[in-house]
């Protein structure tokens, strides 16, 4: 393998090797950095997560997956872990160059011997069941080690459901597994844009009902199509900037997954303006619930 790519660099701001192997989890169909064979790689350009349990992991895989002699780039903006960048690799015994421009951090780092803490590093950032939630989860997917308060709100919102349903953005499978208590679910497809969250969703979802795919739900999953319900709390964070084109997209893919008839139970934090979208895909559009910040809707198509 000639070089690794990890993440969508923005254009211009580091030189990306021709045919460097995608290996983020946020892109559908990328390669598994973790299967990449020790030793395999001629380089690797990284755009380092924040979160310190995720960051150490993809630089210690990286470094795991370099040849001898391999070289890893690897940047963040400075208020977004950047700064802490360079000590991160030394504490693995790295010798760093390091330079910044348009608001990055960028280290440089060639694979010597004498590494130390990858395996360590590694095993922090690993799936593992939580205990806050009793479910295999991961550092780095969405609200990894707590339930999320935005899916309890809807959690406590919804009627038991029956028939097809899917669960877009389902994350490890908390609000899925809410769902699947109803047993008038005949089946549910759940998506989620994080292959992470989508095998740790495979393996708390033990339910023959489920099928569990790694999607960009911007547009709708092929092939699921006139749903009874669709239920769902939407990303509005593209990259670590907010994007509330990101929700309207999914009131649009649940729009075009629904029959007509079938309902689409969403919850969302108060602030995003996700009334006109609801309006303009849907028939009837109800509050069904607030508080804590968030509002729970249920439109009906």
């Amino acid at each position: 393998m000639a070089d690794l790519l990890y993440g969508s660099p923005a254009p211009g701001l580091v030189e990306v090797p021709a045919g460097a192997v995608q290996c983020s989890p946020l892109i559908p169909g990328a390669t598994d950095l973790a299967k990449v064979a020790d030793g395999s790689a001629e380089g690797a350009t990284v755009l380092a997560p924040p979160g310190t349990l995720e960051r150490d992991f993809v630089l210690a895989q990286a470094l795991r997956a370099l040849k001898p002699g391999g070289r890893l780039t690897a940047f963040a903006p400075k208020d977004k872990g950047g700064s802490r960048l360079k000590k991160a690799l030394e504490r693995f015994g790295a010798a760093v160059g390091e330079d910044a421009r348009r608001h990055h951090r960028f280290c440089f780092v060639t694979k010597a011997k004498g590494l130390t803490g990858l395996n360590e590093a590694i095993a922090a950032g690993s799936p593992r069941i939580v205990p806050a939630m009793g479910l295999w989860s991961q550092p780095g997917v969405f609200s990894w080690d707590r339930p999320d308060p935005g899916s309890l709100r809807l959690i406590e919102a919804l009627p038991p459901l029956s028939g097809r349903g899917a669960d877009l953005g389902c994350g490890v499978g908390l609000l899925a597994q809410a769902v699947l208590r109803a047993p008038g679910v005949e089946a549910l497809a759940c998506a989620d844009v994080d292959r992470r969250a989508v095998e740790c969703a495979q393996h708390n979802l033990d339910d023959p009902r489920v099928s569990v795919a790694w999607a960009d739900l911007r547009t709708p999953l092929p092939g699921v199509e006139a749903l009874d319900f669709v239920v769902m709390n939407p990303p509005f964070h593209d990259g670590g900037a907010e994007d509330r084109a990101l929700g309207q997209a999914f009131i649009g893919t649940a729009a075009a997954m629904l029959r007509p008839g079938g309902a689409c139970w969403l919850v969302a934090n108060r602030h995003l303006p996700y009334e006109a979208p609801l309006a303009a895909a849907f028939k009837a559009v109800t509050l069904r619930g607030e508080g804590g910040g968030y509002k729970v809707y249920e439109a009906r198509k």
